[in-house]
């Protein structure tokens, strides 16, 4: 199946080209959010991450995560994240948080709940703000 893609102007762009663009953005993403693994590491002691690539491999495996098992999860416990008001979201969260710190190893390591949790808040508070500020206006910027 070929993809066509009309841009702006209603011109066709190449397929190549368009899925380019989405590796491109894709891997701004992750180096933002490795970014952003890696500062945390650095604010709080409870989260070790050895060095920037495995930050970027930790965010790689939270992107799958994320949008792999994570939709399941959240699907499943509707009824709780309702009861709680959204605050198991969080929860979730540091699941696959833990997760993430199971599948790597010595190289990432994350200690106790009560940290774990606000990290994992942290984290989502971050990530929404490098998106908003940097990512999205640097892709914007991009595609002109």
């Amino acid at each position: 199946m070929k993809v066509i893609v009309v841009d702006k102007n209603n011109k066709v762009t190449n397929n190549i080209e368009y899925r380019l663009n989405l590796f491109i953005e894709w891997a701004i993403y992750m180096v933002c959010y490795a970014f952003v693994l890696v500062v945390t590491s650095n604010i709080f002691k409870s989260l070790y991450i050895e060095n920037f690539w495995y930050g970027l491999i930790a965010a790689i495996i939270l992107y799958v995560l994320n949008r792999t098992l994570k939709p399941i999860i959240v699907s499943l416990t509707i009824p709780i994240i309702g009861v709680t008001l959204g605050l198991f979201y969080f929860i979730i969260n540091l699941g696959i948080l833990f997760l993430t710190d199971l599948i790597l190893g010595p190289h990432v390591n994350l200690n106790g709940i009560f940290s774990a949790f606000i990290i994992s808040i942290f984290i989502s508070v971050m990530n929404l703000l490098m998106q908003n500020i940097i990512i999205k206006p640097l892709i914007e910027r991009c595609e002109k």
